[in-house]
């Protein structure tokens, strides 16, 4: 299973709050049967002290499936990673990237670059307490004024020494201060060669690369330069098709052919039906749904005519019909007049 997940890393989605919920995942999963997809953050104080089990609801159809979780007691991280391994996640990812204030409150996120040690001792109880799931870590090149040349391969032996295997490096310093999260996506310059380098000097470590990898061709290049596997973060959320249609063929080899954007539709409705059979609403599902035309033709129609339907009381499977119908108009009409100008 391990082996399975390291080679499903290839190329990955990100972790992202309020987006990779279970409902993004299974829509990601039509268009590529390989990515690694991964949950939403789950604090391991939710799962141990708040029993929110919830949190952990996944569809058998989305793996492979990893779970992230942020804390930094190791106790409740082993607890936390028990109970993630017996509701058949088989890696467990621990956050040591995230720059929120939220996060930082709870000493845990990007603020544990600071603390590798700390780091170290969760992982390994981690390890200890689900040996069934593979512990990973996904972390930043450093934070704050460390010296990411110095700071980030002390952190890596660290973590080696205790067990990981697998490490995502988000190619960017988090500012603790003075930054927002959005701010600490965009703003800190990224160093791609420093990442590459790390995996030339921890050859043990499988070694993905997460930041500002805006396109598969992109996603190729960096496995192809030796990174071991690629995350792809907010394009992967904003323009799925084009980054996970192709991709099974791209990173893995395979032979058959994607679904198209209209059979992922079509793909989505017995999902959504159900969904709204145990009382969920429409937009829960299809508010991940409103870039799978993202640069073809109608695609404004699409997100326009789904996002202000689905939000409709009592919205249905109806709603979806409509926005087909309104791209495939707009996409026409489009046509029409380009042949004219013609």
């Amino acid at each position: 299973m391990k082996e399975n997940m390291k080679l499903a890393a290839r190329l990955s989605v990100a972790p992202m709050m309020d987006w990779t919920d279970r409902h993004c995942r299974y829509f990601h999963r039509l268009m590529s049967r390989r990515a690694l997809l991964y949950t939403e953050m789950v604090t391991s104080a939710a799962l141990v002290r708040g029993g929110a089990m919830h949190l952990l609801a996944h569809d058998p159809a989305e793996a492979p499936v990893a779970v992230q979780l942020g804390g930094s007691e190791p106790a409740e991280l082993a607890q936390a990673a028990r109970i993630a391994a017996d509701e058949g996640f088989a890696e467990v990812n621990l956050n040591v990237g995230c720059p929120s204030d939220r996060v930082q409150s709870g000493c845990f996120g990007a603020v544990l670059m600071q603390r590798p040690e700390l780091v170290a001792d969760c992982v390994a109880a981690m390890a200890a307490a689900a040996p069934q799931a593979e512990i990973t870590v996904k972390c930043r090149i450093g934070v704050d004024d460390q010296i990411p040349q110095e700071v980030l391969p002390q952190f890596l032996e660290r973590i080696a020494a205790a067990g990981v295997r697998r490490v995502i490096i988000h190619a960017r310093k988090a500012w603790l201060q003075g930054l927002s999260p959005r701010e600490n996506r965009e703003v800190p310059p990224l160093d791609h060669d420093l990442v590459l380098g790390m995996k030339a000097a921890f050859p043990q470590l499988h070694v993905s690369l997460n930041g500002g990898i805006e396109t598969l061709e992109q996603a190729q290049a960096h496995l192809a330069r030796g990174m071991d596997g690629v995350m792809l973060g907010r394009a992967g959320y904003h323009r799925p098709y084009d980054v996970l249609a192709g991709a099974d063929a791209a990173i893995w080899g395979d032979t058959a052919a994607p679904l198209s954007r209209e059979e992922v539709v079509a793909a989505m409705r017995p999902y959504i039906a159900r969904h709204l059979g145990q009382g969920g609403r429409l937009h829960s599902v299809t508010r991940h749904m409103l870039g799978l035309y993202a640069g073809q033709p109608g695609a404004r129609a699409w997100r326009r005519a789904l996002s202000e339907g689905a939000v409709q009381p009592g919205a249905g499977l109806e709603m979806l019909d409509a926005a087909l119908a309104a791209q495939a108009e707009a996409a026409a009409g489009g046509a029409t007049l380009m042949a004219a100008r013609a």
